[in-house]
């Protein structure tokens, strides 16, 4: 059996998936070419990836030979609770499980479902750690548009939600991308301490998010008392959206709420040995940043409160 947009819809339905879209496998000509210009601008900082691959972030036959389609996927993770409101905030997302291990998961099911029901299937899958443009395919599938503060706004669901990017050698009814609704408003722009943010352009170099993971640096001076307590990542563009504010929900999946509260205690990471931060961390998206840069991140804080 051929599979359909109604079969997967109800397979990724079954898996928890929030939003399903299809997409057409064509070029991102004019997407790939706004990577460029962000890219010549230095806009990735430290993150070198970014430059490389682009012929496969332009087409994704490069990556699946005769792909026709893709299938983008949004998993929602707000967890209706406040961060406390001392130094060493941890972005919402990374106060549970790290998402990567779940949508993994969820993806080999979906993908083995799929072929089971239509033997001929072939996809490549990935969450944000391959060379797909994730977020212009969640638009031309239709699921959302992308924000001002550049992450992708679905009108019911707000933003609070992971993408997840599945390319196959299927056809499928495809979407119209997703009509931008921010309009005139720029309430995420106006609440970014480090001035990050240009309508639908991050600078990573200022982004406190980059600055407290990515970033393997010392922290500048020039940011001191900008980082408004944030110890892993940083929140404030979301957490101020007025579609998050209207539409966001709680998550079903409870391996997204806290596991031992919402901030990063800068003498508890201190007196830890490197194993046993490995061992606590062991499942967090905090340990992308290492013991070393928890450390960096919560002593730049007491520095600069």
């Amino acid at each position: 059996m051929l599979l359909s947009n109604k079969i997967v819809d109800s397979e990724t339905r079954k898996l928890g998936f929030d939003l399903t879209g299809f997409a057409p496998a064509v070029k991102l000509v004019k997407e790939t070419n706004f990577l460029h210009q962000w890219l010549a601008k230095n806009y990735h900082a430290g993150m070198g990836y970014m430059s490389r691959n682009t012929e496969k972030r332009e087409d994704v036959t490069q990556i699946l030979p005769g792909a026709k389609s893709v299938i983008s996927l949004a998993y929602n993770y707000y967890t209706p609770i406040e961060h406390d409101n001392k130094p060493g905030k941890i972005s919402r997302y990374a106060w549970g499980t790290d998402y990567h291990n779940i949508l993994w998961e969820k993806l080999a099911l979906l993908e083995q479902a799929l072929k089971n029901i239509d033997p001929g299937f072939e996809c490549k899958s990935y969450v944000d750690t391959g060379p797909v443009m994730d977020k212009v395919w969640a638009v031309r599938s239709g699921l959302g548009w992308m924000g001002k503060h550049t992450n992708i706004i679905n009108s019911k669901k707000g933003s609070w939600f992971f993408l997840a990017t599945i390319i196959t050698n299927r056809s499928f009814d495809y979407a119209e991308p997703a009509a931008d609704f921010c309009g005139s408003c720029t309430a995420c722009i106006a609440a970014c301490p480090t001035n990050a943010l240009t309508p639908y352009q991050l600078d990573s170099n200022k982004c406190i998010s980059y600055l407290t993971i990515e970033n393997k640096n010392e922290i500048p001076d020039k940011f001191g008392g900008k980082f408004d307590g944030w110890g892993f990542g940083c929140d404030i563009c979301q957490d101020v959206c007025p579609w998050n504010n209207k539409f966001a929900t709680a998550t079903e999946d409870t391996r997204f709420y806290p596991v031992e509260g919402t901030t990063i205690e800068h003498g508890e990471i201190e007196r830890m040995t490197g194993g046993e931060f490995n061992r606590k961390y062991k499942n967090s998206p905090i340990q992308r940043a290492r013991k070393k840069g928890i450390l960096r991140n919560l002593e730049f804080l007491k520095r600069h409160p």
